[in-house]
């Protein structure tokens, strides 16, 4: 089920969506309204590869079927992160860019990463199949570059929150854009601890369990502050209250 959900997600970001921004938008130009969120496109695809790698061992009747499928939502999510990456880049570079844009969705070009890595990973543990045996080592390779990358990418995250709100002094508060870091961080963590162990590589898996302890916290800590955040704006808000409507006669 959940398969078929993401192959759905899939289609809808990978081409409706898609052709909608490009040919349905007025305001040009349309890279100029490039951000964060527009690396969801790669986790879609990536998704569908994660959940038909992972039940490929039950479903012998279409175990060649699945492989198919994995491996091809693999392959053009790493081409759709490259697309993404550069066009994100490009906006940053050519258009003007103030802290209060650097929002936190900006972290999903972390988390499609790492997400692409465990799409990696189930797909190097999948049983042998045509097109598993003849990408398997290009895969695992690649796997372990997109997680390199990814590692790279956490400091140059956190030194742009920190040049957000602590150098230009943007207000830190909750916003719902802040679970678009706990999937990163999260989604990190389990891809390293896959890799590892699909490549045989314990470094990488040590880091994986380490960052899990960052991941549970961040996402702890954030919980929290919606609840209260719920609790101040929704149950009992502490804003000034307005004097109520008197409705305008006229005659």
């Amino acid at each position: 089920m959940l398969l078929i959900l993401a192959g759905v997600a899939w289609l809808a970001l990978g081409y409706v969506v898609p052709w909608t921004a490009v040919l349905g938008r007025q305001e040009r130009p349309v890279l100029a309204t490039a951000n964060g969120t527009w690396f969801i496109w790669v986790v879609a695809s990536q998704s569908v590869a994660v959940a038909a790698a992972t039940i490929e061992p039950v479903f012998d009747p279409v175990r060649r079927e699945l492989a198919v499928l994995a491996i091809m939502s693999w392959s053009v999510g790493v081409f759709l992160y490259g697309a993404t990456g550069i066009l994100v880049s490009l906006r940053l570079m050519l258009y003007e860019f103030g802290p209060e844009e650097l929002t936190p969705p900006y972290w999903v070009s972390m988390g499609a990463l790492a997400i692409t890595v465990l799409a990696g990973a189930r797909i190097v543990e999948m049983a042998d199949a045509p097109m598993v045996a003849v990408t398997r080592d290009l895969i695992a390779g690649l796997a372990v570059v997109f997680w390199a990358f990814a590692t790279w990418l956490i400091p140059v995250l956190v030194a742009a929150g920190w040049w957000r709100h602590v150098r230009r002094r943007v207000p830190l508060r909750y916003e719902a854009t802040l679970w678009s870091i706990i999937f990163p961080l999260g989604m990190y963590a389990v891809a390293g601890i896959y890799l590892g162990r699909a490549d045989h590589l314990p470094v990488v898996e040590a880091v994986g369990r380490a960052e899990l302890w960052v991941a549970f916290p961040a996402c702890v800590l954030v919980f929290a502050i919606m609840l209260v955040h719920l609790f101040q704006t929704v149950i009992a808000p502490t804003g000034p209250h307005l004097p109520p409507l008197e409705p305008k006669i006229k005659g």
